[in-house]
Formats: C-alpha cells, sequence, structure tokens
C-alpha cells in the first residue's frame, strides 16, 4: 500500500493548513534533497512523460534508461523517507494518513519543477511561442474585455 502511495506522490493535493505534519515533512523533503537530487527527479519526471504514445517519438530515451531513473529515485524515495526525514514521517502518518507521503512529494515536486521552469534556457524556449501570437487579435479581445490597449500609432 506504502509502494503504491509513494508512486503517486505527484497526484495529490498540496498539504493544506490543517496538516501540520503534512507540512512539516514536505519542508523535510526540501530541506534534505541536494540540487542533484532535484535534478534527478526532474530526470525521473521526463523520462515517465516520454512513456506516453503522443511524446515518445520525441526523445530516444532507451527502457533501459528509464528504468535507471526509476531506480535512483525510488531510492532517494526511500533514504528521505527511511533515513534523512524519517521521523517527520512517521509522525505524519501516525496523525495525517499515509495519504500524507503523497501530498509531501508533491510540494517536493513542485520544488523540483519552479527551479526547472526558472531556468533561463527553459523560459527563453517556453516564450519563443509568442513570437507566433496574432497581436493585432489578442489586443482585440483586451479591448473587448474592457483593458487599455496602448496605441501602437507613433505620436504627434
Amino acid at each position: 500500500m506504502l509502494t503504491t502511495m509513494v508512486a503517486l506522490t505527484l497526484a495529490a493535493a498540496p498539504a493544506g493548513q490543517n496538516e501540520p505534519y503534512t507540512a512539516d515533512l514536505a519542508k523535510c523533503l526540501v530541506a534534505k534533497t541536494s540540487e542533484a537530487d532535484r535534478t534527478g527527479l526532474i530526470k525521473w519526471i521526463f523520462a515517465s512523460i516520454s512513456a506516453s504514445p503522443a511524446v515518445a517519438g520525441m526523445t530516444n530515451l532507451t527502457p533501459a534508461e528509464r528504468l535507471d531513473h526509476h531506480r535512483r529515485v525510488g531510492q532517494m524515495f526511500t533514504r528521505l523517507m527511511t533515513q534523512d526525514c524519517r521521523k517527520e514521517t512517521v509522525v505524519a502518518i501516525k496523525y495525517e494518513g499515509l495519504g500524507t507521503i503523497e501530498k509531501s512529494f508533491r510540494v517536493l515536486g513542485e520544488v523540483a519543477m519552479r527551479g526547472l521552469m526558472t531556468d533561463p534556457a527553459v523560459t527563453a524556449s517556453l516564450g519563443d511561442m509568442t513570437k507566433f501570437f496574432d497581436q493585432s487579435a489578442l489586443e482585440a479581445v483586451g479591448r473587448e474585455a474592457g483593458l487599455p490597449i496602448p496605441s501602437t500609432k507613433p505620436a504627434k
């Protein structure tokens, strides 16, 4: 049961205000992971997503490489729950249930992804799609919504 819960870590809602032990566990997970751990988590997420037929052709990741990412992240999760954050894990499960594992690891996943999404190369690549916006169509929507759209005509 616990293994299944951990496998679904990124699917649950973040810790709420009425879950102080879940919040403590999440804080511990973030504090006890290195930059290399977070990078490994991002690679695992990418490797897992790339298994979808919708995007599988966009990568040359082999099944053996994907399995290696699963192994590394599985070992990291085990280390975090049984060593680095053992006390917080036990208390959170005891008082708030097994769902605390999912919620806490989701926070860790969000922190890792935030680092990825703020990488200058990633933000530049994401911004490239704005080159294909139809500016006049978007401005028309803004005017219809009541937004003040600055004039692009030069002042006289």
